[in-house]
């Protein structure tokens, strides 16, 4: 899994969405405001894959506006929490792999969805047959009573899923990152993240289970779902989560920051396939760069100043002095 990731890294990282926590954070607010001020209008952004399949695409985006939680007097510190926690991620797994840890979630979670709408053909194949329900009451009705009681319907199950988990998985992913970073309980109990991960994590577990025994299986189904890039990336990139600690990665990108930074402030630049690319060796004679072949180049000793030459005019130019 490593060995993927940073191929496709190479290939890919460029493509890589800068500051997605500070994006993540938007979409948060946008949800909030919009569950204030026009709480029916949820009903048309929740993910349903019913109506993802029967026109409405939109769907498999407008629910990343569904806040992780209700609205209180707590919101902005966990939102204050979460760009932390995120930013820190960013800086020391990198934009790529922050991107794909983050936009995975959001992948698995929409695949979870369309499992539960497979599921929902199957529970009510009799009812369906017989003609009791379409599949349109199914998945546009959050329920019917029967004897005074409520039954939940799949147009119902739908609403379960939200960005809540995909925001657990960040902070699961920050306490195995960062085990021995400590924050403040009720803002005065000192705590180890670790120890809180493995509480949310034990949480997430004990959810599971009681939503089989209750019969909420649908509810498990987007839990494991949601948390999946954890599992992925805990269990396929062990040195980002085990070996490679805080600091260790820090310098790593420090390091690889320094080197971009040398490259560019000591490096030429030259059109190469109609883009301008930074290269470490340039002949002072011909012009020609490392990207022209398998060329060897020489610094002067005998030029006054950093001149640097292909092999073919090492021996014969003119050496540069200073008047």
């Amino acid at each position: 899994m490593s060995k993927f990731l940073f191929k496709m890294e190479r290939k890919f990282g460029r493509y890589a969405v800068p500051n997605l926590t500070t994006m993540i954070i938007i979409c948060y607010v946008i949800g909030y405001v919009v569950s204030f001020i026009a709480p029916e209008i949820t009903q048309y952004i929740t993910i349903n894959p019913y109506y993802i399949l029967h026109g409405q695409v939109w769907r498999l985006i407008s629910w990343v506006l569904i806040p992780p939680g209700t609205l209180s007097i707590w919101t902005l510190f966990i939102l204050l929490f979460y760009y932390s926690i995120g930013r820190s991620l960013e800086s020391v797994w990198g934009d790529f792999r922050y991107n794909v840890f983050v936009f995975s979630g959001i992948i698995f979670t929409i695949l979870g969805a369309f499992l539960i709408y497979g599921f929902a053909y199957v529970q009510f194949a009799e009812e369906l047959k017989a003609g009791l329900f379409t599949a349109k009451d199914i998945f546009s009705n959050g329920g019917y009573d029967v004897g005074g009681q409520r039954v939940l319907l799949p147009g119902g199950w739908f609403y379960s899923v939200s960005t809540y988990y995909i925001s657990m998985s960040i902070f699961l992913a920050y306490a195995a990152t960062f085990p021995d970073m400590r924050v403040l309980l009720m803002f005065i109990i000192p705590i180890r993240v670790k120890i809180l991960g493995i509480i949310d994590a034990a949480y997430m577990g004990i959810l599971i289970v009681w939503s089989f025994l209750d019969g909420s299986w649908y509810e498990a189904v987007i839990i494991v779902m949601s948390l999946l890039n954890f599992l992925i990336f805990f269990l396929g990139t062990r040195d980002l989560f085990g070996k490679h600690r805080f600091s260790t990665m820090k310098r790593k990108h420090d390091f690889e920051r320094s080197i971009r930074w040398s490259q560019v402030n000591t490096g030429h630049a030259t059109q190469n396939a109609g883009k301008t690319v930074i290269t470490r060796h340039k002949c002072a004679i011909c012009g020609r760069t490392e990207l022209d072949g398998d060329i060897e180049f020489r610094f002067c000793t005998k030029c006054d100043g950093n001149y640097e030459y292909c092999m073919d005019h090492l021996y014969t130019h003119e050496h540069v002095k200073r008047i």
